[in-house]
């Protein structure tokens, strides 16, 4: 793993939690128990502190950043989509923040909400609990329903499981070159969720 001190500051990653390989970690960092960080995340803690609660999760090519002095509070449950990038603020408890959005510094997005896919939330923009926010700039259009938080949450915790599958299951390898494997196109563990559950499309 990127995993690296600074000015005194070393990380602090609970052994539950995965950080994948080519994810980079540095400085003032603290990361709870069965968080998921995958391929390409940055976690630079260099001018400020970043805090991850328990069950998050932060995937592939998210940035996490900050102005100097200044904390990132990632609360219990928080689901950062692939791209995403959060520059100072708080992610409340068991929000959704969707692919490529950008959050920038001061937000709070409060408990419970989601943020839509490839949405610019501008400096200190409150976000009220269990709102749907998007757009450039973001503008709260929603409340978020009971079942958009069900499917919410089965997702995070999705990851959670993935956290513990990629401890046991991810192995370094080469890839097959001359062989065709027998294999389904579906991993069953996830594919009921995702039929069932058709709600993402319509945030």
């Amino acid at each position: 793993m990127a995993i690296y001190s600074f000015k005194g500051f070393t990380p602090v990653i609970k052994s539950s939690s995965f950080v994948h390989p080519q994810a980079n970690v540095t400085g003032n960092v603290i990361i709870g128990e069965n968080v998921y960080v995958g391929p390409g995340a940055v976690l630079r803690g260099d001018w400020g502190q970043i805090i991850v609660e328990d069950g998050c999760n932060i995937q592939e090519n998210c940035v996490i950043h900050m102005f100097p002095g200044t904390t990132v509070h990632l609360k219990a449950g928080a689901h950062i989509g692939h791209g995403a990038i959060i520059h100072g603020g708080i992610i409340e408890e068991n929000c959704l923040i969707g692919m490529n959005a950008v959050i920038m510094d001061e937000v709070i997005v409060g408990k419970e909400s989601i943020v839509g896919a490839l949405s610019y939330v501008t400096s200190q923009m409150h976000i009220p609990p269990r709102s749907v926010a998007v757009g450039n700039p973001a503008k709260i259009i929603k409340q978020v329903t009971d079942k958009m938080l069900e499917w919410k949450t089965q997702g995070t915790a999705l990851y959670q499981q993935l956290a513990v599958e990629c401890h046991n299951e991810l192995k370094s390898c080469e890839p097959l070159k001359d062989i065709e494997p027998d294999r389904p196109v579906q991993q069953k563990t996830y594919f009921n969720w995702q039929q069932s559950n058709e709600q993402s499309d319509n945030l």
